[in-house]
């Protein structure tokens, strides 16, 4: 039995992923976000969904996460058409 985790995506090609955090922010932080889909939930979380361009993308986007002091709550990577069209949007790479 091998250790090496078995990885199906490169870890340096975009990649569609959902982040979910504790708590509210309005769309205006969809700029600051780097263009991902803001969607609020009932019980008081929202999701992140995006296009990222790599894994670079996605930890500058934990950091802005992070500077907010929002909770983290899940991070999960879509499969293509898992996620709804409408919902994913090519972002940039986060600064």
């Amino acid at each position: 039995m091998s250790n090496t985790p078995k990885h199906t995506n490169d870890p340096d090609q975009p990649t569609i992923y959902q982040i979910r955090l504790k708590g509210h922010l309005d769309d205006q932080w969809t700029d600051w976000f780097a263009g991902l889909t803001i969607t609020q939930e009932e019980d008081g979380n929202m999701v992140l969904t995006g296009l990222l361009v790599d894994q670079a993308a996605l930890h500058g986007l934990l950091k802005k996460v992070r500077d907010l002091g929002l909770p983290l709550v899940s991070i999960n990577r879509l499969e293509p058409g898992q996620a709804d069209a409408s919902d994913v949007r090519q972002s940039s790479p986060i600064q």
